[in-house]
């Protein structure tokens, strides 16, 4: 089975208060995505982003570009 794809959508522009402004993560929080291993995890940081994303604003284009990332790897986009 494979795993919940990394949330960058490769921007990485840290405009917003040290914030991606194509993600919204931080450095410190791509780095921790990445020491993730279970999927279960990975999967709950996405759903943090999106509720981070929703608080912030401005981030409407990285679900449309999430979704694309999520079914080139063929794994369905699991915030639908």
């Amino acid at each position: 089975m494979a795993k919940t794809p990394n949330p960058c959508i490769d921007v990485c522009k840290y405009k917003r208060a040290g914030h991606c402004i194509g993600c919204a993560m931080t450095k410190a929080q791509k780095s921790l995505f990445k020491s993730l291993k279970k999927d279960s995890h990975r999967a709950a940081f996405v759903q943090m982003l999106e509720h981070q994303q929703n608080e912030m604003g401005k981030y409407k284009g990285w679900r449309i570009a999430y979704a694309k990332k999520c079914a080139k790897k063929g794994i369905e986009y699991p915030f639908a």
